[in-house]
C-alpha cells in the first residue's frame, strides 16, 4: 500500500511539474518527454523505472488538462486542440473564455471518469479488439481519409450570377482542404525521407512541423487582424445542462478511446468521427466532446500501456517509455488508474485556477502584443529544439497551415503530414512514392 501511494505521489508531483510546461503556448509534453527519457540514465539514482513511467503519467495528465488555457486565450494550439479554437474563440470574443476552458476541463473530468470505470475490463477487450483490428489497420485507415475528405462539404455553391460562379463558390473551400492535405502530405514525406534535422534532434523530427500547422497560423491571424479581446467575464457557476454534459462526453470518450487504441489516429481525427456519429450541434456539448476526447487521448492511450501481458505502445510516450519499463503487474495497473483520478482532479483545479490568471493577463496586455509574444516564443522553441532545419520546415508548414484558415477549409485537412507517409508505407509504397518525388 505504502508503495502505490508513493507512486500516486510521484504521478501527482508529474501533473504539478506539467502545469507549468502546458502554459507554454504549443510546447508538446513529447518534447520534454523526450529529453527526460533520454536522461533517464542520469535520473536512475534518482527514479526508479516504476517512478518515471509513473511521473510521465501524472505530467500526460496535466498537459491533456491545462494546455486548454494557451489554445483558449492565445489560440497557440496543437493537433488535438485544433477543433477548440474556433468555438473556444466565439467564447472569448463573447467575453466567456473562462467558460469554454472550463467546459474543456469538465470534458476532461469525463473522460478520466469514464477511464476509471472502463478499467476493469480493459484487459480483456484491449486484447479482443487487438486480435479484430491488427489485421485490418491499412484499409481502416485509409477509409478514415477517405471520409475526411469527402466530409468537407462546399459551403457555398448558391452565390453567383452564373453557374460558373456558383461552382467556383462551392469548390473554393473544396480545392483548399483537398490541396492542404496533399500539400501537408508531402511535407511529410519530405520529413519521413529527408529531414533536413540533426540526427540529435530526430525524435522532435513533428514539433515544427506541427507548430507551423497548427499554432503559427491562428497566432499571426490574431497578430495582423488586431483581434480585441473584451474583458473577460468568470462567473461562479457554468452553463451546461445534464444532457448536453452527457451527450458531449458519451461522444467525446468514444471519439478518444478510438483515437488511443487505433495507432497513428490523432485525438483531433477521433473528436471530428465521434462528432459525425453522435451529430453533435450544441457548442457546449461540442467543447466538453473536444475535451474529453482530448485526455481519453493522450491519457488513455498511455494507460493501455499498463495494461498487464499486453504492454500496447499506442502513441509517442508509450513508446518512449517502453524504452526503460515493461510493466507486468495488475498491481502496477492500477496504481496507475488511481493516480489518473487523483491527478485529474488536481489538474481540473489548477484550471481553474491559471485561466483566471490567463483573464487578468489578456486584461492588462494588449492582445496584439500577446500574439506578438506567443509568435517569438513558437520560433524560438522551434530554433532551440531542433535548430535551422526545424525553421526550415517550420516556414512551409506555416504557409500550408494558413490555406485553411484562409479558405474556411477544415484545418484537419493538415493532419496528411501524418496520414499520407503512413498510409502509403502500410500499403508498401512509400519508399517507390519517395523516389518518385525525388526523396529516395
Amino acid at each position: 500500500m505504502s508503495d502505490a501511494l508513493g507512486l500516486i505521489g510521484v504521478a501527482i508531483i508529474g501533473t504539478l511539474l506539467s502545469s507549468v510546461l502546458a502554459l507554454i503556448p504549443a510546447l508538446h509534453l513529447y518534447n520534454v518527454v523526450g529529453l527526460l527519457i533520454v536522461s533517464s540514465a542520469a535520473l536512475a539514482g534518482a527514479l526508479t523505472p516504476d517512478q518515471l513511467a509513473m511521473l510521465l503519467l501524472g505530467m500526460v495528465v496535466g498537459y491533456a488538462m491545462l494546455s486548454t488555457v494557451p489554445a483558449v486565450f492565445l489560440a497557440a494550439p496543437d493537433e488535438s486542440l485544433a477543433f477548440i479554437v474556433l468555438p473556444a474563440q466565439k467564447y472569448l470574443l463573447q467575453r466567456r473564455g473562462f467558460e469554454a476552458a472550463v467546459l474543456t476541463g469538465i470534458g476532461a473530468l469525463s473522460g478520466a471518469a469514464a477511464l476509471v470505470a472502463l478499467s476493469p475490463v480493459a484487459i480483456e477487450a484491449a486484447r479482443g479488439l487487438q486480435l479484430i483490428i491488427a489485421p485490418h489497420l491499412g484499409w481502416l485507415l485509409a477509409a478514415i481519409i477517405a471520409f475526411m475528405l469527402m466530409s468537407e462539404w462546399p459551403k457555398g455553391g448558391d452565390r453567383g450570377a452564373t453557374g460558373w460562379a456558383r461552382f467556383r463558390s462551392a469548390w473554393t473551400g473544396l480545392g483548399a482542404g483537398l490541396l492542404t492535405f496533399v500539400l501537408s502530405g508531402v511535407l511529410g514525406l519530405i520529413i519521413v525521407y529527408r529531414s533536413p534535422l540533426p540526427v540529435e534532434a530526430a525524435y522532435q523530427n513533428l514539433l515544427p512541423a506541427f507548430v507551423g500547422l497548427f499554432a503559427v497560423p491562428m497566432v499571426l491571424t490574431n497578430l495582423i487582424m488586431g483581434t480585441t479581446v473584451p474583458e473577460q467575464y468568470a462567473g461562479p457557476s457554468i452553463d451546461l445542462p445534464p444532457a448536453a454534459l452527457l451527450r458531449g462526453a458519451a461522444a467525446g470518450v468514444m471519439g478518444g478511446l478510438f483515437a488511443a487504441f487505433f495507432p497513428v489516429v490523432t485525438g483531433g481525427v477521433g473528436a471530428f468521427l465521434a462528432g459525425h456519429a453522435t451529430a453533435q450541434r450544441d457548442d457546449r456539448s461540442f467543447i466538453v466532446s473536444q475535451g474529453a476526447s482530448k485526455f481519453v487521448y493522450y491519457v488513455g492511450g498511455f494507460l493501455l500501456f499498463f495494461l498487464p501481458g499486453l504492454h500496447l505502445a499506442r502513441g509517442g510516450l508509450a513508446s518512449m517509455t517502453r524504452t526503460i519499463l515493461t510493466p507486468d503487474t495488475p498491481e502496477l495497473y492500477f496504481t496507475a488508474v488511481a493516480a489518473i483520478a487523483l491527478s485529474g482532479a488536481v489538474a481540473f483545479g489548477l484550471l481553474i485556477v491559471f485561466s483566471r490568471l490567463a483573464i487578468r493577463v489578456v486584461k492588462r496586455v494588449n492582445y496584439r502584443t500577446l500574439s506578438a509574444i506567443t509568435l517569438i516564443v513558437l520560433i524560438g522553441l522551434v530554433a532551440l529544439t531542433t535548430g535551422l532545419g526545424g525553421l526550415l520546415i517550420l516556414v512551409p508548414s506555416s504557409a500550408i497551415g494558413l490555406i485553411p484558415v484562409l479558405f474556411g477549409s477544415r484545418r484537419m485537412n493538415c493532419l496528411g503530414v501524418l496520414l499520407i507517409p503512413i498510409t502509403l508505407n502500410m500499403a508498401g509504397v512509400g519508399p517507390e512514392i519517395a523516389r518518385w518525388l525525388g526523396l529516395g
